[in-house]
């Protein structure tokens, strides 16, 4: 069974930045690709970024410029940077294996305020 755990959240000013991480337990995933989507209080999830196993990263339209993502292994990073009170939601890993398996993890909360 693959798990995803996530760490890195928290409180931010505007402006400020985080890193959040994202482990997946388990072997050689094959073709994959891993990524953020978020969720803020009344809206729908809405996909944030991904990277896939060759490294090719693809990015909303909201964050490209601001948010990094990278990866090492089976672990993934998310640096965010200009963060905007907007950006406040909880962030979901995701890994989809093949095409055909998917999983997320617990959610980890982002607050950007003053």
């Amino acid at each position: 069974q693959v798990q995803l755990v996530e760490s890195g959240g928290g409180l931010v000013q505007p402006g400020g930045s985080l890193r959040l991480s994202c482990e997946a337990s388990g072997s050689d995933f094959g073709i994959y690709t891993m990524g953020w989507y978020r969720q803020a209080p009344g809206k729908q999830r809405e996909w944030v970024t991904t990277i896939g196993s060759g490294g090719n990263t693809n990015y909303a339209d909201s964050v490209k410029g601001r948010f990094t993502i990278s990866k090492d292994k089976n672990t993934n990073y998310l640096q965010m940077n200009s963060l905007k009170p907007e950006d406040t939601a909880v962030y979901f890993c995701n890994l989809k294996v093949r095409g055909v398996y998917e999983y997320w993890g617990q959610g980890t909360q982002v607050t950007v305020s003053s």
